[in-house]
């Protein structure tokens, strides 16, 4: 129960401290790979609020299998609503690292899977932020105000030579109330990062992305952009890599 109301307090605290995430994908030459989405919530350790110290205590490493989850808390799942059903299924390829330390001013939560096709794992951001469901799923704390309608959607293709990743917006007006809801965040959130590193089994050879910095021997792509422009613009983050043959 306790790493339910761990992963509650973390979600609450998100939008309101700087926090850094890394989307980072390997890729096989068959296509298949593995994907993590990580957040360091180090610097967000001090922005926990004091009532909920008494969860972050002790020192935890744990990993969460939400496909045996799901499957343990199938019948609360089947009272909720078929669109947070929705959401809780996209969790279900996934595994979830938690590793917090007091001491150490630590706190890493990693959330990862191996997929055949990159398109599996479509839309992996929001997956991570639905993990926040976990928690009233479980037992654990109800986040205030509810869940939220996603605004938007993320899609991977990996075909013949070619990455592309874009960000879709599903719903203008509803994207743009999501927008101004970050304004009272606008202050700690202008100091937090999004870093895409990719790993692919050639050499690149083109990317649209001329900030992009490379591994030496050229495999490896880095891009590391501002976490809050990336949110108010999303589809401007448009990225696409050509691999030699």
């Amino acid at each position: 129960m306790r790493l339910f109301k761990i992963v509650t307090v973390v979600f609450m605290t998100v939008l309101v401290a700087a926090c850094n995430f890394t989307e980072e994908i390997y890729f096989n030459e068959d296509g298949s790979g593995k994907m993590s989405i990580l957040f360091d919530g180090n610097e967000m350790m001090q922005m926990i609020p004091e009532t909920d110290s008494t969860e972050l205590d002790k020192a935890i490493d744990s990993t969460l299998v939400f496909k045996d989850l799901l499957l343990e808390k199938k019948d609360s799942i089947a009272q909720l609503s078929p669109e947070e059903q929705a959401k809780l299924k996209r969790l279900e390829p996934f595994s979830l690292r938690m590793v917090v330390d007091p001491e150490g001013g630590v706190m890493n939560f990693n959330m990862f899977t191996d997929f055949k096709k990159v398109s599996e794992v479509n839309d992996a951001f929001n997956a991570f932020q639905n993990a926040s469901s976990v928690g009233p799923v479980a037992g654990g704390k109800t986040m205030p105000g509810g869940a939220t309608e996603e605004t938007t959607t993320v899609n991977y293709t990996f075909k013949k030579n070619t990455f592309k990743r874009e960000t879709v917006i599903l719903n203008q007006e509803l994207f743009e109330q999501s927008i101004d809801s970050l304004a009272s965040a606008e202050m700690f959130l202008s100091g937090s990062t999004y870093t895409f590193k990719y790993h692919f089994p050639r050499r690149v050879k083109s990317t649209n992305i001329e900030e992009a910095t490379f591994s030496m021997d050229g495999k490896t792509m880095i891009h590391e952009v501002n976490f809050l422009e990336m949110m108010k613009d999303p589809e401007s983050m448009l990225i696409e890599v050509e691999l030699e043959k």
